[in-house]
C-alpha cells in the first residue's frame, strides 16, 4: 500500500504533458460551467468537515476560559487529521490513473482539479457588486456580503467598489493562482492541500471571536499553515499583475503591501492599487496606494481586465509547456 501511495506521489509531482493539459482543461470546463453543485463540491465537503471539527476544538465566549497551548494543539491535531482526509483520496485517485493515456490523465487530472479553483465565481460575484452599486448604494451593500466578512453597513458608494476590488485581487490569489501554483508544484495532491488550507483559515483563522468561538488558539495553526502556503504564490500573483499592467508599480509593491496586517494578501491587493491608480483602503486597518484616486463605476470592470489577464497568462504558460509532449506525442 505505502509502496502503491508512493508511486501515486512520483506520478501526482511530476504528471508530464497530462498537467499543463489538465491546467487548460480545469480553466475551460470553470470558464463554460463555473462551479458544481454543492453535494459533488470538494471545498464544500472540506468545510462540512472543518464546521463539525471547529464546534470541537474552539471553546465558545460564555464557557470555561481554557489553557491555551491544549487549545492550540486540539486545532493543529484537527487541521492535520483533515488534511490527511484531503490528501490519502487525491493519491488514491492520481494513482489510479498510473498508466493511462496521456489525454485521459489530463481529462481526468483537469475535471478534478476544476473545484480547487474558482474563477468564474469571483468574476461574478465580484461584477454583480458593481451592477447592485448602480441601482441603490444598500443594494451594492447587500452583495458584496456575500463576498466579505466585514461589517459592511457603514461603507459609502466608494468603500464597497474598493472592496470588491480588494476581495478580486486578495482571491485571485486564494481561488486560481495559489492553487494552480501547487498544482504545478505537487499535482493533484498539492492543490488539494492547499484548498484544504486557505478553506481552514477562512473559519478558523480569525484572532478572536466569530459565531460565538474564541478563535484566538484555535485557529492559530490554520492561520499559521495558510500564510506559509500562500507566501510565495501571493507575491507571484502579484508580480503578474504588475507586469501585465505595466512595469513601473513594481518597486513599489513591497513598502505598499506592508501596510496590512496579513503577510500575504496585500502583496495582489497593493500590485491592484498601483496598477489601476486607486487608492483602496479599509478603514481603520490600512491605506493602499495613499497619492492614488478613489474609485470609480469604470474602475471595477479594469480590475477584472487586469485579473482575466493573469489568468489568461496562466492559461497561455500551461499552453506553451503543453507543446513539446503534444509534438512528441504526434510523431
Amino acid at each position: 500500500m505505502w509502496t502503491a501511495l508512493s508511486q501515486a506521489f512520483s506520478e501526482a509531482v511530476t504528471p508530464g504533458l497530462a498537467g499543463p493539459l489538465a491546467v487548460l482543461l480545469a480553466l475551460a470546463v470553470d470558464r463554460m460551467f463555473g462551479e458544481p453543485a454543492a453535494r459533488w463540491h470538494p471545498v464544500v465537503w472540506m468545510g462540512a468537515y472543518l464546521g463539525w471539527a471547529g464546534r470541537r476544538i474552539a471553546p465558545g465566549v460564555d464557557s470555561q476560559p481554557a489553557p491555551p497551548w491544549p487549545v492550540f494543539w486540539s486545532g493543529a491535531c484537527a487541521w492535520v487529521a483533515g488534511a490527511a482526509l484531503v490528501l490519502l483520496p487525491t493519491l488514491v485517485l492520481v494513482w489510479m490513473t498510473t498508466g493511462w493515456a496521456w489525454w485521459w490523465q489530463a481529462l481526468v487530472l483537469g475535471l478534478l482539479l476544476k473545484p480547487l479553483l474558482a474563477w468564474r465565481m469571483l468574476y461574478d460575484e465580484v461584477a454583480a457588486v458593481e451592477t447592485a452599486l448602480a441601482l441603490s448604494l444598500p443594494a451594492g451593500r447587500e452583495r458584496l456580503s456575500r463576498l466579505v466578512s466585514r461589517d459592511v453597513a457603514p461603507l459609502d458608494d466608494t468603500q464597497v467598489r474598493e472592496s470588491a476590488i480588494e476581495t478580486l485581487a486578495e482571491n485571485l490569489n486564494d481561488s486560481v493562482v495559489a492553487p494552480l501554483f501547487w498544482f504545478a508544484v505537487a499535482g493533484l495532491p498539492g492543490a488539494a492541500i492547499y484548498r484544504f488550507a486557505n478553506t481552514a483559515d477562512a473559519m478558523w483563522g480569525y484572532p478572536g471571536e466569530r459565531q460565538g468561538r474564541n478563535w484566538a488558539w484555535a485557529g492559530k495553526w490554520a492561520a499559521r499553515a495558510d500564510d506559509v502556503l500562500s507566501w510565495v504564490p501571493a507575491r507571484f500573483t502579484a508580480l503578474l499583475l504588475v507586469l501585465l499592467g505595466g512595469v513601473k508599480a513594481l518597486r513599489s509593491v513591497p513598502g505598499e503591501a506592508r501596510r496590512t496586517p496579513s503577510p500575504n494578501s496585500g502583496w495582489p491587493m497593493a500590485a491592484m492599487a498601483l496598477v489601476l491608480g486607486l487608492r483602496l483602503a479599509k478603514p481603520g486597518v490600512y491605506v493602499l496606494n495613499q497619492q492614488g484616486r478613489a474609485a470609480q463605476a469604470a474602475d471595477t470592470a479594469r480590475a477584472l481586465r487586469f485579473a482575466s489577464r493573469t489568468v489568461w497568462a496562466l492559461a497561455g504558460w500551461a499552453a506553451l509547456l503543453s507543446l513539446p509532449g503534444l509534438w512528441r506525442a504526434a510523431q
